[in-house]
């Protein structure tokens, strides 16, 4: 991402990446580590996106944006709104009621969060993305302040009792990203 970001010229491919990671905690640059309660047996990598700590893992819908916001047309601010606004698309499709919630990027189920969003902007391109929860293990999410959020609770589609392959759901979420992007 970092690469392909600082090689981009003006003509360069927008781009969306799907991937999916081994057990990993990141921290965002604005990251603190009392939020890693206990990573046992979890690496914690420090990352160069925004926000504080969260977790990847198996099961985990990832999609990296690697855009190019001038072309586009907008700022960091109407991307995170996008990416929340694509994932909450996404969501209906499966029966899913995803919400904002001011001030506290990502998306929300009732009072737990299924998406988080973290973001770098360098040279008016992004790079990261955004991590939903199809049916990882949650567990992990118990370990750390979510998002610098003591006590924010975890949610998945399996949790929420929707049997969905991760292929299956990381290509939905990517064509539903792809249009709230357009």
């Amino acid at each position: 991402m970092q690469a392909y970001t600082a090689a981009r010229g003006g003509d360069a491919e927008d781009q969306l990446w799907l991937v999916q990671h081994p057990r990993v905690f990141t921290l965002g640059i604005a990251g603190r580590r009392e939020h890693v309660l206990a990573p046992r047996d979890i690496p914690v990598v420090a990352t160069d996106r925004g926000g504080q700590v969260t977790y990847h893992g198996p099961g985990q819908a990832v999609v990296y944006t690697l855009l190019d916001l001038r072309r586009l047309g907008i700022g960091a601010r109407e991307l995170v709104r996008r990416l929340e606004e694509g994932a909450i698309a996404m969501l209906g499709d499966y029966g899913v009621a995803g919400v904002r919630r001011k001030g506290m990027p990502g998306v929300y189920v009732g009072e737990a969060k299924i998406a988080a969003i973290g973001l770098r902007i360098a040279r008016g391109c992004s790079y990261h993305g955004i991590a939903l929860n199809v049916d990882p293990d949650l567990e992990p999410f118990s370990r750390i302040d979510p998002c610098g959020y003591p006590g924010l609770a975890a949610t998945s589609l399996a949790a929420l009792g929707v049997r969905a392959t991760i292929d299956a759901a990381q290509q939905s979420l990517a064509a539903s990203l792809a249009r709230a992007l357009a």
